[in-house]
């Protein structure tokens, strides 16, 4: 029994000892840079599928903007910096107008996150359109880059 036990704990002294000489880890807020500029517009695809037209949205942060009966309000856009794997995500709220002549208020037909790079993840299910998203961009029109590089 003292056989197992001896290098078990010299191996978790080893351990040990090698965590206390590492240097501390840099703070998030460290590697992040000040100027860094937020996120203003989801740049979103939209596709009609009665005609099968693409149309590229852009979609100011809490501004609502129509494609065909839906009207789409984006909350929040993020994006990884470039050095990281890619991730860009939107948080969407999309509403359907009713058919005309129809009476009642527009109806929630997604709340949520859509991921760019995996757009069937969460997506919306409607039979007429689709929209998925594609970047998050700036007010001065490019893609955001956190790093500034």
């Amino acid at each position: 029994m003292h056989r197992i036990a001896f290098p078990v704990a010299l191996i978790a002294l080893t351990a040990l000892a090698h965590a206390e000489t590492r240097p501390a880890a840099r703070s998030p807020a460290a590697v992040t840079p000040a100027a860094a500029p937020a996120n203003t517009i989801a740049v979103l695809q939209g596709l009609d599928k009665t005609t099968a037209r693409i149309s590229t949205i852009e979609a100011p942060i809490d501004h609502p903007v129509t494609f065909g009966t839906l009207t789409i309000t984006a909350r929040t856009c993020t994006k990884a910096p470039p050095e990281d794997p890619p991730k860009t995500a939107a948080f969407l709220q999309i509403d359907e107008a009713p058919p005309p002549g129809a009476t009642g208020a527009p109806q929630r037909v997604f709340s949520g996150w859509m991921f760019a790079e995996t757009p069937s993840l969460s997506g919306l299910e409607n039979p007429v359109y689709d929209v998925t998203v594609l970047d998050c961009k700036t007010d001065i029109g490019s893609s955001v880059n956190p790093a500034g590089k």
